[in-house]
């Protein structure tokens, strides 16, 4: 549904009936039909969000001839319009379609012999005369009456949609949410749509209110507005916003006057909507906080710093007990880095370890494991997706959990078991992949640490932050109160490892292209292919995907490579590559199709959401294995976990041939490979390459232009985070 050309076909209005639907989508109204013109008589494939439409109905559609790539010429639907029919016929036909529930050929017959030309208005307006026709009893009526609603409210939700020049793809969203009331709702507080709708937003909610004539400055709209750039602060990471920058935004973005937002600030500070605070740096400006995360930021300061004051009980440890203790047990030597990590570590009730790939943080992960359950101590370990959990539990041996897992979900309130009140049950606690975890799911985990509980935190602060809002890991450093072990020295069997090495040189930012590779073999583990063309390179992923890596390596080119990209958009962003890679590298025929996806069995998915309740997490990768026809469920195998889809959840998964560099974080693949191209330019950082080459373990191959390599070199001041931890933690 997103394979359309650049067409600039003017828009048309056509008149006809829908002949038969050859594709719908139940959550959104996507619909894919045939479309029979009555003037000239010409049959032709239309597309849009038709809801409440069935085949057999006469609409009026508007719209422009677009060009499918692989399904040729369509006529896409902007707007359209039901004519219901007026003469016994055509009401007849019109019901028996199937049009509403419970009404088939025959029912709509008899249905039509009792009331004739009248029979549309019964329904509507006095359906208890339903029970004059031969078959229809109470319940019987009742579910005609209501399915009939249903139909009436849709399409009076999606005229009323269109009349608002908003996207009708949003309706079914909006009618699950408000039911029957959906339009008196809307058309009362149009504002609602921002809090309640998913992908809705402030902006087409605005458009909505604007059209109904809300004034610029109407208290709502003005509230509205301020929470709205509060929550894309959030987006792009902040835990809050600049007072000065959010009133100015509002000035320059929606014509609100700097004395209205600045009041109607301080009336959502009085009635404990927003938390407003100075900022410590000197400047006259404020930091305005969603409640959410102001509680998030400054509980998880105070529970650090209340575990920080406790006295630490000393651990019967020296270097040598250290250092036997875990050759007996794991084999190995440590290394004087290490051993001086270790003793400090145990002197220490909270400690940060960082470090690049091939420094000893899994082997000091290893041995801090090993000494603890020595020294007769329960330890839990934890990482912030299952693909990480996954890994730590491989390097260590030991079990080890998501931190969701390990504070067990409460799907009453949507909160966490484990907390103050119901600790966690452990003497140590032990988090990987620290970078990766936000402000508020870091409260979460620290308040439920016992307060004499030994706390470790590892991971890399030079590979991107957290999805979401915050700079922990990075903010605790910062702050100067939290011991931090930094580990540098590359150990021997990595020095071989030309991605451990060049890897290093890109995140202090010396990294040299040298000559390009010609030929890809067995002769190193890194490779930089120049191609400047994005187009060109896009193909060229294609070919080592699906020939050149397996040929060589023996790599499974669906489970063994993965693409990482740092764009949607473009020729070599998720979208075309994972359209490219799936037409090549798998041939199965579709199974289901959703939110823009055609999907097979075979194909490589990608969880987007954390769902609970289906124990996948946000960034999983799993196989498609096969869709329901009875059930109407897609079923996908994350690791042999089976996880079930009916239609409606589909926007919870993606085709994951080629995914956000983003997304990698906490994963590791046997092969990877990146793009980089001018195209990118904004989102080339050091920061986001790094993670990128740190994701392979036996091969990295960078494909694209020495420009774009050096662009993001040079990127080393990445987008700073507005965070207020630091600070409370000093």
């Amino acid at each position: 549904m997103t394979a359309y050309r650049k067409n600039a076909s003017p828009q048309l209005t056509l008149e006809g009936h829908l002949e038969r639907i050859t594709y719908f989508n139940k959550d959104t109204h996507y619909t894919v039909a045939r479309f029979k013109r009555a003037n000239p008589a010409t049959v032709m494939t239309v597309v849009g969000y038709l809801a409440g439409v069935s085949p057999g109905e006469t609409i009026k559609i508007k719209g422009t001839w677009v060009a499918h790539r692989k399904y040729g010429q369509q006529f896409k639907i902007q707007s359209f319009a039901v004519t219901l029919p007026a003469a016994v016929d055509g009401i007849r036909n019109y019901l028996a379609s199937g049009a509403i529930k419970g009404i088939g050929p025959s029912m709509a017959a008899r249905m039509t012999k009792v009331f004739g030309a009248d029979t549309l208005e019964i329904i509507e307006k006095n359906p208890a005369r339903l029970l004059e026709v031969e078959g229809i009893g109470e319940t019987k009526a009742a579910m005609i009456q209501s399915a009939w609603q249903e139909h009436h409210t849709l399409r009076t939700l999606m005229q009323f949609l269109q009349d608002m020049g908003v996207q009708t793809s949003y309706c079914a969203k909006m009618y699950k949410a408000y039911g029957p009331d959906a339009v008196d709702l809307i058309r009362a507080d149009p504002y609602i749509l921002a809090e309640d709708i998913p992908g809705a937003g402030f902006l087409i909610a605005d458009t909505i209110a604007r059209k109904l004539g809300v004034e610029i400055e109407d208290p709502e709209r003005v509230r509205a507005c301020i929470m709205h750039i509060i929550l894309q602060n959030a987006d792009d990471g902040h835990t809050f916003a600049e007072q000065e920058n959010l009133v100015a935004r509002c000035e320059n973005q929606f014509q609100i006057s700097p004395r209205t937002v600045e009041y109607t600030i301080d009336q959502m500070a009085g009635a404990n909507a927003i938390v407003v605070e100075p900022i410590e740096s000197g400047r006259s400006t404020s930091a305005i906080f969603m409640r959410e995360l102001y509680r998030a930021e400054t509980g998880l300061a105070n529970r650090l710093k209340a575990m920080l004051s406790l006295p630490l009980k000393a651990a019967e440890i020296d270097p040598d007990r250290i250092a036997a203790a875990v050759h007996h047990r794991l084999a190995i030597n440590l290394s004087a880095e290490q051993l001086a990590a270790l003793e400090q570590i145990f002197s220490h009730r909270i400690a940060v370890i960082t470090g690049g790939p091939g420094t000893g943080k899994t082997t000091l992960l290893r041995s801090i494991s090993t000494i603890f359950e020595t020294l007769g101590r329960r330890v839990l370990l934890a990482a912030p997706t299952g693909r990480a959990a996954r890994r730590l539990s491989e390097v260590t041996g030991r079990k080890a959990r998501t931190i969701h897992r390990l504070l067990g979900v409460n799907f009453t309130d949507g909160g966490f078991i484990r907390d103050r009140n119901n600790p966690l049950e452990a003497d140590a606690v032990i988090v990987d992949e620290a970078s990766m975890v936000d402000t508020v799911l870091m409260y979460h985990l620290i308040d439920a640490v016992p307060m004499a509980a030994s706390l470790v935190m590892v991971g890399d602060v030079s590979q991107l932050p957290a999805i979401g809002p915050g700079n922990v890991l990075a903010d605790m450093i910062d702050s100067t109160r939290i011991p931090v072990f930094s580990l540098n020295k590359i150990f021997r069997q990595d020095t071989e490892s030309a991605i451990i090495l060049n890897a290093h040189k890109v995140r202090q930012g010396d990294f040299q292209v040298g000559a390009q590779a010609d030929v890809i073999d067995q002769s190193s583990d890194f490779y930089f292919v120049e191609e400047h063309d994005p187009d060109r390179v896009a193909q060229r992923i294609v070919q080592l995907c699906s020939r050149e890596l397996p040929q060589k390596f023996d790599f499974d080119p669906i489970l063994d490579i993965q693409v990482l990209t740092p764009m949607h958009k473009g020729a070599v962003g998720t979208i075309n590559l994972n359209h490219m890679l799936q037409k090549t590298l798998n041939r199965q025929p579709v199974l289901v199709e959703a939110m823009g996806n055609a999907y097979k069995a075979g194909d490589k998915v990608m969880h987007l959401i954390n769902n609970y309740q289906k124990e996948v997490y946000n960034g999983d990768i799993g196989v498609v294995r096969n869709f329901d026809q009875q059930k109407d469920e897609l079923t996908v195998d994350y690791y042999g976990q089976t996880v079930c889809y009916d239609t409606s959840e589909l926007d919870q998964i993606t085709i994951a041939y080629a995914i956000s560099v983003h997304k990698s974080q906490g994963s590791e693949y046997p092969a990877v490979i990146v793009p980089l191209v001018t195209q990118h330019y904004v989102l080339l950082q050091r920061n986001l390459l790094y993670t990128a080459m740190t994701r392979g373990k036996k091969m990295v191959i960078l494909i694209g232009s020495p420009k774009a390599l050096h662009i993001a070199l040079k990127n080393d001041k990445p987008r700073m985070r507005l965070t207020s931890l630091a600070g409370r933690l000093g």
